[in-house]
């Protein structure tokens, strides 16, 4: 192992020191968060692919594809739907608005009034994401290392804040970049022609496997109604992914660049399937379907390919796991511990914000593996943040992009019914159930739609501010100005 050894030391090392060299570059607000809105096609298609496809998109897409076959593309597949939807019909408009988070869209478009409770609702997603996403280098760490699973946690969530917290979105954009190229490599160019070729063929695959593992929807049609409710939407909205809209360097890149990451997950998507159908077939009776990509990896790679493909499944949590964090961090400071202290800074004010978004990257990140290491149910906690995110923020944030009439209360109801619903539902049917979304996102509409036509319309003055944005003919109202050179 020690060729395998030596190829995730030098990986993670080169993460720590493009943390370091990000340090360098982020020297105000807009190039701590949100890299300057500066990244051009290829930079922006990588790190919008690597933040979306993570851990569960790995190891769990290939745990899906080892307990249904090829229908278990269908979780990534949505996520892949969901990243082409924002990049084809919002994220032009998105990255023109030049704010920095969900919530001060929602400010912007409704009059100031929304930010404090969506920003709690937005918190609470993105907190989760990252410490699902921490849980998962327990997995890997003991394939590598066998260490013991708090072990695992402090060392792959240290590396990550580390370099979350001296560059900001620099350091996540440069290390996303080559996580991205790892990933690649790793799991399409090597794991998926060797994992085919150890099993058979298609041909071995299918006559020792059940017709139901080649069947599109064996899934089952009520699960991929589901996933598209829970990730192609959540894609839409979520404040990580929003977050790498911003740093697009125009909204033309916003949206082929994002069309070319979101391909690429439908890609990721099969290839996870058909690794995990491989596995079924050398390894029928793993414990655990979410065992099979560790098992394949660790028992039939040579050495050095095996440490690569780890490595790949370390980019690929990582990734996530970063972009959640500085997610985590924006929203905390900017939309709850600003307006909760009645920050409305001047113009002239000195303040260092890079220093204190860094602290806030810091805290999050002890916060998240503290939470990561008393917490055991990785699936629970995320369908968790989902269902928040979804029943709570779709509808006001669609609603405000695409339907003049909606009102700052019928976004505010929207948001605590849509919230209070999902909680409820969650606690009488089960965190796993698929009522609590379903109905949580009703009532949500339900009371948008009621709230809104039962108030005021929005202040004209509001609209044209929210207008001229949108259409990114205003540039002195941005939060902050985009260099010349750009």
């Amino acid at each position: 192992m020690a060729v395998d050894y030596t190829v995730i030391v030098v990986y993670l090392a080169g993460m720590l020191a493009m943390g370091w060299w990000g340090m360098r570059r982020a020297r105000s607000k807009s190039e701590f968060l949100v890299a300057g809105r500066r990244l051009g096609p290829a930079m922006y298609s990588g790190t919008m692919a690597a933040i979306v496809l993570g851990g569960a998109s790995t190891i769990g897409g290939v745990g899906l594809g080892y307990k249904y076959g090829l229908s278990g593309a269908w979780m990534v597949f949505t996520i892949g739907l969901g990243l082409l939807a924002l990049s084809v019909f919002f994220s032009a408009r998105i990255a023109r608005l030049k704010v920095y988070t969900v919530s001060e869209m929602l400010d912007l478009r409704y009059g100031g009034r929304a930010g404090v409770i969506s920003g709690v609702v937005m918190w609470a997603y993105t907190l989760m994401l990252a410490v699902t996403s921490t849980i998962a280098y327990a997995t890997i760490f003991d394939v590598l290392f066998d260490l013991n699973r708090t072990v695992a946690i402090i060392l792959g969530g240290s590396i990550v804040v580390a370099y979350s917290t001296l560059g900001g979105m620099w350091s996540i954009t440069l290390t996303d970049m080559v996580q991205f190229v790892v990933k690649t490599i790793g799991v399409l160019l090597l794991l998926l022609p060797i994992a085919v070729v150890k099993a058979g063929g298609f041909s071995e695959m299918r006559a020792k496997l059940p017709t139901s593992y080649f069947d599109p929807l064996g899934i089952g049609g009520e699960t991929i109604f589901t996933y598209v409710l829970i990730y192609t939407f959540g894609m839409l909205i979520g404040q990580d992914i929003w977050q790498r809209v911003f740093t697009a360097r125009s909204d033309k890149v916003a949206r082929h660049g994002g069309t070319v990451a979101g391909t690429y997950c439908l890609v990721y998507a099969l290839a996870g399937a058909v690794i995990g159908t491989a596995a079924k077939v050398l390894y029928p009776n793993l414990g655990s379907a979410d065992d099979a990509f560790a098992t394949i990896v660790k028992d039939e790679l040579p050495i050095g390919v095996r440490g690569l493909v780890l490595a790949a499944a370390l980019a690929a949590v990582m990734s996530t796991s970063s972009g959640a964090l500085i997610a985590c961090a924006t929203v905390a400071n900017n939309d709850i511990w600003s307006r909760l202290r009645g920050a409305v800074r001047r113009t002239d004010e000195e303040h260092d914000e890079v220093k204190g978004n860094r602290a806030f990257i810091l805290v999050m990140g002890v916060a998240v593996i503290a939470t990561a290491i008393a917490l055991n149910d990785v699936v629970e906690a995320l369908t968790v943040a989902y269902n928040l995110l979804v029943g709570g923020l779709l509808v006001p944030i669609l609603g405000g992009l695409l339907w003049k009439r909606g009102t700052a209360q019928g976004a505010l109801a929207s948001v605590i019914v849509g919230g209070l619903a999902v909680i409820g539902l969650m606690a009488g049917y089960g965190i796993l159930a698929n009522e609590p979304v379903y109905y949580g996102l009703l009532s949500s509409l339900v009371a948008y739609v009621a709230v809104s036509l039962a108030t005021r319309p929005t202040d004209e003055a509001v609209l044209t501010v929210w207008r001229e944005r949108l259409a990114g003919r205003n540039p002195e109202l941005a939060s902050e100005p985009v260099p010349a050179h750009q």
